[in-house]
């Protein structure tokens, strides 16, 4: 419109996290879970204002111990590392999304829910064809890394949730304190005035663009302590990436209603392993229930052993009902000699 600029805007054929009334669009694998996630393509463009109303209730930080929060707003990042200096054309990719509430943050796969989705809906109609004593064939699509980050300022934690195969495991860390050099230079994105920024972060130089607009010191991953939100950082040889793909406001939306096929489905008594958290409201930020507590060394002892066998850890016929052996062999793991995390240098 003359006079009025867009504030922010998702690129045309994005699929939005959220949306009010039905989906325009769902792709085949998302078939029977509308009720889950709903989706739409189209261009979002906001006032100012209505912008800065999403955001200023961030600024109110209430005291209280990893109390469930709800997302005021949703960040969509473009996600690319380089796991392996060997084969540069191997770059893992993945869509992010950054869960930015009053009291907390949570990063993790937007892939990862789509495919955990589509698993539910297959075991769900297998078990409405077979019964629940019947055999279990599930076609699983790549699910992502799987690593979710959830960020407690009140508390100064930072809780690293991994999921390896069936059980879900939590490793609690202080937020990391990372030094930043803001500079002059200024950019744009999806309408939004960003500022540069540098830091060297766990042995990488980050380059960081974070928009003052937004009054949240938070971002993707462990990338946080800027006065503004970070939409966009890459390291220096573009290794790890985060490429800002558009944001979302959803903090007038209503929770998604049950609906008569909510109530035909036996959601309610079917509780599947490592998906409790599926019924629940996406705009949710709180830690699965279901998540082991453990250390970092314990579970990294524990994540070799399962790369080194993953089988070991479902057995021959896969835990419950009958899902299949995991088809990785042993010592067939993907080479990465280029973790996000490297040791710094002495």
């Amino acid at each position: 419109m003359p006079g009025k600029r867009a504030i922010f805007a998702i690129p045309d054929n994005k699929y939005l996290f959220f949306m009010n009334g039905k989906p325009s669009f769902v792709p085949k694998i998302l078939k029977g879970c509308v009720r889950n996630i709903l989706l739409r393509k189209n261009i979002i463009v906001m006032k100012k204002h209505l912008l800065l109303s999403a955001f200023l209730p961030i600024l109110v930080f209430s005291v209280g111990a990893q109390q469930p929060d709800t997302a005021s707003i949703i960040v969509h990042y473009k996600f690319s590392h380089l796991p392996d200096t060997t084969n540069r054309q191997n770059i893992h990719t993945e869509n992010m999304l950054l869960l930015v509430g009053k009291r907390s943050t949570a990063y993790k796969s937007y892939d990862a829910r789509l495919a955990a989705l589509d698993v539910k809906r297959q075991i769900l109609e297998q078990m409405a064809a077979n019964g629940p004593d019947g055999k279990i064939n599930i076609i699983q699509k790549n699910t992502g890394i799987g690593t979710e980050y959830y960020v407690f300022p009140d508390e100064n934690k930072l809780i690293r949730r991994e999921k390896p195969l069936i059980d879900s495991y939590q490793m609690a860390e202080p937020i990391p304190a990372i030094t930043w050099q803001i500079s002059t230079d200024t950019a744009t994105f999806g309408g939004m005035h960003c500022q540069k920024a540098y830091s060297h972060f766990k042995g990488r130089d980050y380059t960081a663009w974070f928009c003052p607009d937004i009054p949240f010191h938070g971002g993707p991953w462990k990338l946080s302590g800027l006065p503004g939100l970070i939409l966009e950082a890459y390291d220096a040889k573009k290794q790890v990436v985060f490429n800002f793909d558009g944001i979302e406001d959803v903090s007038k939306m209503a929770a998604p209603a049950k609906t008569a096929d909510d109530v035909a489905q036996p959601f309610h008594v079917i509780k599947l392993p490592g998906m409790d958290d599926m019924d629940e409201d996406p705009r949710l930020i709180a830690v699965p229930r279901d998540a082991i507590k453990t250390t970092a060394p314990e579970f990294a002892k524990l994540k070799a052993a399962m790369d080194k066998d993953p089988n070991a850890f479902i057995g021959p016929n896969g835990p419950h009902m009958g899902l299949p052996p995991m088809p990785v062999k042993p010592g067939q793991r993907p080479v990465e000699n280029n973790p996000i995390e490297l040791p710094e240098n002495k």
